[in-house]
């Protein structure tokens, strides 16, 4: 009985060491890391080693000189442009000047939008490009035709808002190290030049007795012209809300043209901005006769706005066709 006893401990030890062993293997086929297993034949760190990804190599930034050369090539042709119209007359010098600016803007858009930037540089670039494209069509637009009703094209440049953007992303990018000043050409306020009402703008031979009275009921200021055939026989300023009366109207019948605006430029006889040119459709008939006791004459009323009752209907007219 002793011995079988002792054979049966002999096969527990064996079973609890067979267990241990199973055990340990167990922990050892555990990684480090927490419990991915390892190939078997101990090639698990080589294997690791091998499946690791390289680094990715960063890309190289654009050189800040490079650009900035780039950035002085797009804009120093504009710049030469944007001067020769700030010394430029008014007219077709300043015309030819503006079609320049126009062309010489838009072309150095086309080059920054293909210009690589520095990372710095990108967002300045972009609003600068947009910038120009917006200038050269405000320098087109604003072209003077040089006839009646023009405005100054300085004044015109002076109401965009792009000459504003190219100034403010200039201003972004030279802050940053990049130099984009550009000197931008001179503009002008809009003008409201006025002549005291009734006074004669243009004044011909008067000897008669006929009385004509102006009224300018519209919300601006006119010139009325009276015409005899091809001349002009005077032109009197009637600011808006007042009336005007011209005396001694020569006996005849006259047209009567009117043109109403805003800021009277006295070198061209017209207005610059808000302009129409209009003629009443039936002639003004003055007439001086002797009669018994005295002589009669013509006393006569224009109102420039539509009035209840009016019998007197107008026509507009081309701005060459009205009389200077």
């Amino acid at each position: 009985m002793r011995e079988r006893r002792t054979m049966l401990r002999g096969r527990r030890a064996a079973a609890f060491g067979a267990a241990a062993l199973a055990l340990a293997l167990s922990l050892t086929a555990c990684s480090s890391d927490g419990g991915s297993e390892r190939p078997a034949g101990g090639s698990g760190g080589s294997a690791a080693a091998a499946s690791a990804e390289p680094s990715p190599t960063p890309t190289p930034t654009v050189d800040p000189a490079a650009y900035r050369h780039a950035l002085s090539g797009a804009l120093g042709p504009l710049g030469s442009a944007l001067r020769a119209v700030d010394r430029a007359g008014e007219g077709g010098a300043l015309n030819k000047a503006l079609d320049t600016a126009s062309a010489r803007a838009d072309a150095a858009a086309d080059a920054l939008q293909t210009t690589r930037t520095p990372d710095d540089a990108t967002a300045g670039n972009g609003q600068l490009a947009s910038a120009l494209r917006a200038l050269g069509q405000d320098l087109k637009s604003a072209r003077g035709d040089g006839g009646r009703c023009a405005t100054s094209p300085r004044v015109e440049l002076g109401t965009a808002q792009s000459p504003k953007s190219v100034q403010e992303a200039g201003r972004s990018l030279t802050a940053l190290g990049y130099d984009a000043g550009l000197r931008l050409p001179r503009t002008e306020q809009a003008k409201h030049r006025r002549l005291a009402n009734g006074t004669l703008v243009r004044d011909g031979s008067r000897g008669g007795l006929g009385r004509l009275t102006i009224r300018n009921g519209t919300g601006t200021d006119a010139v009325v012209t009276l015409t005899r055939g091809s001349r002009t026989a005077f032109s009197v300023y009637v600011r808006q809300g007042s009336n005007a009366t011209i005396r001694s109207v020569n006996s005849g019948a006259y047209t009567v043209y009117f043109t109403t605006g805003e800021d009277w430029n006295s070198a061209k006889s017209s207005f610059t901005r808000g302009c129409s040119f209009e003629k009443f459709d039936d002639k003004a008939n003055f007439r001086t006769v002797r009669v018994t006791g005295g002589t009669q004459y013509t006393v006569l009323t224009f109102t420039l706005n539509k009035v209840i009752g009016g019998n007197a209907t107008t026509s507009r007219v081309s701005p060459g066709e009205f009389p200077s």
